[in-house]
């Protein structure tokens, strides 16, 4: 076990896949120290705090990301990006995916949580505006050169794909070296995710989570062509 109770990453279940370890709490601290070694909490309502790992890795390297001709076309349209000046309501709205909203794993401990590593800096979300209509967006951390996406969620066409080609695109500007997905599923693959071993995730972490890069990036708001 570690100073905060995690044991090493290749203890991780098989059953269910990627369990590594529960309890603890969500400080900034343990949070920061879980992501930077590739585990994340995840647990419904009633449960103890569950850590996770899983294996094989979804990731995005920022550069591959594909975009559909008519997402492209989209992006042409007056939509507005900004960062970190919604992101509470981000959170909210991720909340309610799939009309989730009583089984959801960002729960009211985890608005605080991650709230709160949003102050710190550490914690960033994109959001794509419709005129004063939040349409998409999504949240994540971000340690030195690797971002490690939340989650994401759309209210119009295309919403959750947009802030994911912005986050992209300040990711290649910002010096960002890999998008953490977590967990593969059909839409991000065929956005261009790829899968990884745990043990070239964990070596991409340790090559790049303490890499130090420009913050103003991660405080700026801008419109869609800024970023897109």
């Amino acid at each position: 076990m570690d100073a905060y109770g995690f044991p090493p990453t290749g203890q991780a279940l098989e059953d269910p896949p990627g369990l590594l370890a529960m309890g603890g709490d969500l400080s900034p601290e343990r949070l920061v120290h879980a992501y930077s070694l590739g585990i994340f909490p995840w647990y419904s309502r009633g449960e103890p705090i569950l850590w996770w790992t899983p294996e094989p890795r979804c990731v995005f390297f920022p550069e591959q990301i594909i975009l559909s001709r008519s997402l492209k076309k989209r992006l042409r349209k007056p939509y507005r990006v900004s960062i970190n000046t919604a992101f509470p309501q981000v959170m909210a709205y991720c909340a309610t995916v799939d009309d989730r909203t009583d089984n959801t794993w960002i729960n009211q401990e985890m608005h605080l949580a991650y709230r709160k590593l949003n102050g710190l800096g550490y914690a960033h979300s994109i959001e794509v505006w419709l005129d004063s209509e939040l349409v998409g967006g999504l949240y994540g951390l971000k340690l030195g050169r690797v971002f490690f996406g939340e989650s994401m969620f759309s209210r119009a066409t295309d919403g959750s794909k947009m802030a994911l080609a912005a986050l992209a695109n300040l990711c290649q500007t910002a010096g960002v070296k890999l998008i953490d997905c977590q967990v593969e599923n059909p839409h991000l693959l065929s956005l261009g995710a790829t899968l990884l071993s745990r043990l070239d995730f964990e070596r991409i972490l340790r090559e790049n989570v303490a890499v130090e890069i420009d913050r103003r990036y991660w405080r700026i708001a801008g419109q869609t062509k800024d970023l897109v």
